[in-house]
Order: structure tokens, then C-alpha cells, then sequence
């Protein structure tokens, strides 16, 4: 399946944001534990059973700290040399923000089939590869911190002259066979965001390659923003009680701080489509879990908070708790009716990003984990226009019935356990009521 990009707009955005459906629940309710990491003391602090460590995306690598994954993707895809009239292979289970970086390099897209754990279809990429004689790039994804073996894939485009991205956006941390993650793709992608506690952050990385992309600066107000949400969101699920105390009054004024910069950096009467004054934004939108891209953020790199929290902050500490919050979850679900976990067992090599299960009612259980206030991710539930069963129904079965839950290192003892007895009351009143 092949899509081109269009330059229609639709209220302001985008025509293809406007066509994916919402994934929010009807009536919102206030997570009641983080659905990221939060800064804490305790971020900072190995602990004496860190366990072993686990290679990280920035070892041994060229590497960009940049503000997002998406613009990650649309960098690598630059120094690949992907551009108008080529193609992308792309995998069919995808989140949505993976197209528009593409589509920013003026290329195309051919989504390709994967396997029930994810792992690329390579005889469906092969049979992309005949059908399609201009695809320039591959991009394969680490889905949910499972590190795949890219041997295969890797010889096939060393053999073909095609690039290979290799997309860690769900693993910044792992091995497989003894291969770390990030090393087998021309360039490697990652979402630093997603494992640190920080308000943005990507990076662009390269083991095989030189990189030549020179960053700067975002300025002020980025760097004031990505420092202050960082600890407001720490401070929200109650860490960091005493600086919170400390920074009172200047966070208390920083609502007319924004204020005041925002319309300091509006044009004077500029307006969008929608006729509404435009200004543009203090922190990218991928912050914001949007699928729009934004080349403003292309050449602007991560905020000083973000990267010195990136080298402060334990890394052996993030990987043995996110294991032991999910190998909890695992044996804790396993038993509950109407799901199975999607992977049978947590490889030696992996930090999981999130604890993915399958669930047979995986709508009714997420409105009511919803309105109990569980953070969740339906990875997968929205999908590219177009990408339907006939693409691959995989991809189409995993969307419907995913439902990822957090296993972070913030979590507390506290905190885990209420999302386990939660998530096992909602799969056993599902089930009640399917009976």
C-alpha cells in the first residue's frame, strides 16, 4: 500500500490529523499515577540491585540529542538521502507519527507486514522490494522494548544499497545475541522522553556513520518550559515535596510569564486557516502527543535540563526497575480472564517501555480503566489512513486489542500494586459481563 503526500488542510492541520478518530475516554479522569517517568531523589541513585546493565542507544555512537523521535526520523531519513519520488518501507503496525517525517523528505510511503510479536515480515518486505524498485529506506521498529534480531535484514539491504533506519523509539536501552540496540541500522532513532523524566527529548545516533546535522539553541523560553513541566509534573504526583515548597511563587507566575512571551512572539496579525492568530510554540508538539511534524524543531536541539538529566539520572536504575515492574505484571495478568500478555517472556536483553496485553474486550476495558484513572497506551488503535486488514491484519487485530500499561522506573511499590488490582478488577467485571 503506497500513500502520497497531499497539501490539503483541513480546520488548520493537517487533512490526515483530521481523519484519525480520538483514543480518549468519553468523560476524562485524572491518571492517578504517572504515565511517565517523574523526576525524583531517588532517579539519581543506582540502588544496591541495579542488576546488570544493559547497553544504551548513545553508546559508543555519533549521536544528536534533538527534541523528539519524529524529528529524529526526519533527519535520518535526510542523511539516508530519501527524497522526492522515493519510497519509504515502512512497518503497517506504526504509530501515526512516524508518516509525516517522510512526507517532510518529499518521499512516499510502502507499509509492509509484521508478525504476531511484532517482528518485520522480511518475505513481505521482500515482496515490497520487487513490487517497488524505487524504495530508498527501511525503517524497522523495536516494538515495546523487544529488541529483534536485525541480521536478516540488515544483509538484504547491504545486498540491495538500501538504508536501513532502525527505529528505537520503544528501546533505548537493550541487546540481542549480543548486538545492541541502535548498532545495526545506518542510523538509529529513540524517544529519550519515554524512558527519562523529562518533557522532551529524542536523538538521532549512528554507529556507521559520521553526522554532519549542527543543532541550536531553541531558545529561552524552550529552556525555561521543558525545565519547569519536567517539575511540575514531578510535583503533581507528589516527588520533590520540598522543592515544590522552594518554587511556589515562581511557578505561580509562570502562567503570565507564557502569556507574556507568547504574545511577545506572535506576528502582528498573522492568522491560520482557522483565522485565529498563529505563534509558534515554546515546545514541540510531539511533547503534546500530537502527529503533526513541525520543521521548525528540525534543527533545534534538546534543552540543557533534558540533557543533563539524560547524564545524571541512574541508567542501570531505569532498566532493572522497568524489568521488575513488568515481569510483576506479567505474573500478576498472566491468570486474568480475557488476556494474555503479547510476549510470553521478558528477554534477558530488554527494558521495556510498557507492559504490553492483549485483551479480547480491549474497548469496554479501557473505558473502564479510564474512569479509574489508569494511564494507558493503545498503540496501534489509530492506524494510517488506509492501512487496513487487506494491508496487513496483523497490525489491524494488535491496534484493536492492545492495551499497553506503564511499568516505568517512578512507579512506586504503592502505586503498582493499585494498578494491578485495578486492571484485574476491570478484566474480571469485563468478563462478568461478557458471560
Amino acid at each position: 500500500m503506497r500513500w502520497r503526500n497531499t497539501a490539503r488542510w483541513v480546520c488548520g492541520a493537517p487533512w490526515y490529523i483530521s481523519m484519525m478518530p480520538s483514543i480518549q475516554p468519553s468523560v476524562p479522569v485524572r491518571r492517578l499515577i504517572p504515565s511517565v517517568p517523574v523526576l525524583s531523589l531517588a532517579a539519581f541513585r543506582a540502588g544496591p540491585h541495579a542488576g546488570r546493565a544493559l547497553p544504551s542507544l548513545l553508546d559508543n555512537a555519533q549521536t544528536r540529542l534533538v527534541t523528539s523521535g519524529r524529528i529524529a526520523i526526519g533527519l535520518a531519513l535526510r542523511a539516508l538521502g530519501v527524497g522526492a519520488g522515493d519510497l519509504v518501507l515502512v512497518p503497517a503496525y506504526h504509530s501515526p507519527s512516524m508518516i509525516p517525517p517522510v512526507h517532510w523528505c518529499g518521499a512516499d510511503v510502502v507499509f509492509y507486514r509484521v508478525l504476531p510479536d511484532t517482528c518485520a515480515d522480511l518475505a513481505d518486505i521482500q515482496a515490497r522490494l520487487a513490487e517497488y524498485p524505487g524504495i530508498k529506506a527501511i525503517m524497522v521498529t523495536h516494538f515495546f522494548g523487544i529488541p529483534q534480531d536485525l541480521a536478516p535484514l540488515r544483509a538484504l539491504c547491504d545486498a540491495r544499497g538500501i538504508g536501513l533506519l532502525e527505529d528505537c523509539a520503544h528501546c533505548f536501552f537493550g541487546e540481542r545475541d549480543g548486538v545492541a540496540v541502535g548498532s545495526s541500522g545506518d542510523y538509529a532513532i529513540g524517544s529519550s522522553m519515554k524512558f527519562f523524566p523529562i518533557h522532551e527529548g529524542g536523538c538521532l545516533v549512528s554507529r556507521r556513520h559520521a553526522l554532519d546535522t549542527h543543532l541550536q539553541s531553541a531558545g529561552l523560553g524552550f529552556e525555561a518550559k521543558a525545565a519547569l513541566t519536567a517539575l511540575e509534573t514531578s510535583f503533581s504526583y507528589g516527588r520533590l515535596p520540598a522543592l515544590r515548597m522552594l518554587l511556589a511563587l515562581p511557578l505561580r507566575a509562570r502562567t503570565l510569564l507564557w502569556n507574556a512571551m507568547k504574545a511577545a512572539r506572535a506576528p502582528a496579525g498573522a492568522t491560520g486557516a482557522t483565522g485565529a492568530a498563529t505563534t509558534s510554540s515554546l515546545a514541540p508538539s510531539s511533547s503534546d502527543s500530537s502527529f503533526s511534524f513541525d520543521p521548525h524543531w528540525v534543527d533545534k536541539r534538546s534543552s540543557w535540563f533534558s540533557r543533563l538529566t539524560l547524564r545524571l539520572v541512574s541508567h542501570a536504575r531505569i532498566v532493572a526497575r522497568r524489568r521488575r515492574h513488568y515481569l510483576a505484571l506479567h505474573e500478576a495478568l498472566q491468570d486474568a480472564p480475557g488476556c494474555r500478555p503479547l510476549f510470553a517472556a521478558l528477554p534477558d536483553g530488554a527494558c521495556p517501555w510498557v507492559f504490553p496485553l492483549l485483551v479480547d474486550k480491549a474497548d469496554a476495558v479501557a473505558e473502564r480503566l479510564a474512569q479509574a484513572g489508569v494511564p494507558m497506551v493503545r498503540f496501534g488503535a489509530t492506524l494510517w489512513p488506509g492501512v487496513d486488514a487487506s494491508v496487513c491484519a496483523t497490525s489491524v487485530e494488535l491496534g484493536q486489542r492492545m492495551i499497553a500499561l506503564p511499568c516505568h522506573q517512578a512507579l512506586r511499590s504503592t502505586e503498582l500494586a493499585w494498578l494491578i488490582a485495578t486492571v484485574r478488577a476491570a478484566l474480571q467485571a469485563s468478563a462478568k459481563v461478557a458471560a
